[in-house]
């Protein structure tokens, strides 16, 4: 069965086409892609990855607030009782932030640029091992 990755736009960021990108070429590679659509509150973007019983959560973030909303998200899935659950984050993110990122809990960042193989690789290895 393929791993399961919940592509989730947090917040009121409209912007999804790096994010559509995304969940296209993560099906392409054989992983199981729900796609969350645009402006989700975190409640609603962990109610969907339980409910989708996902191995990964990649948050996309263009606004700025990638910092905020990794820790909400993080937190939140703790909260649920869901830790094992990996949040992954890419988007508009300065290389100063990716360590903060990951300080909060992100299992991987994935700022603007980042070749989509590599995207492939990295989720690959995430899923790799049984939760």
């Amino acid at each position: 069965m393929p791993a399961r990755v919940l592509i989730a736009k947090p917040g009121l960021d409209g912007h999804d086409r790096g994010a559509k990108i995304v969940a296209r070429t993560l099906r392409d590679a054989g992983f199981e892609v729900i796609f969350t659509g645009i402006r989700k509150r975190i409640e609603e973007i962990v109610t969907m990855a339980l409910q989708e019983d996902v191995a990964v959560v990649g948050l996309s973030i263009l606004s700025g607030a990638h910092l905020s909303l990794t820790t909400r998200t993080v937190d939140a899935l703790r909260a649920a009782g869901a830790g094992d659950i990996a949040v992954i984050v890419g988007g508009t993110i300065p290389p100063s932030d990716v360590p903060k990122l990951e300080a909060a809990g992100a299992a991987a960042v994935f700022p603007t640029g980042t070749a989509l193989d590599v995207l492939v690789a990295e989720i690959g290895k995430l899923t790799a091992s049984p939760r």
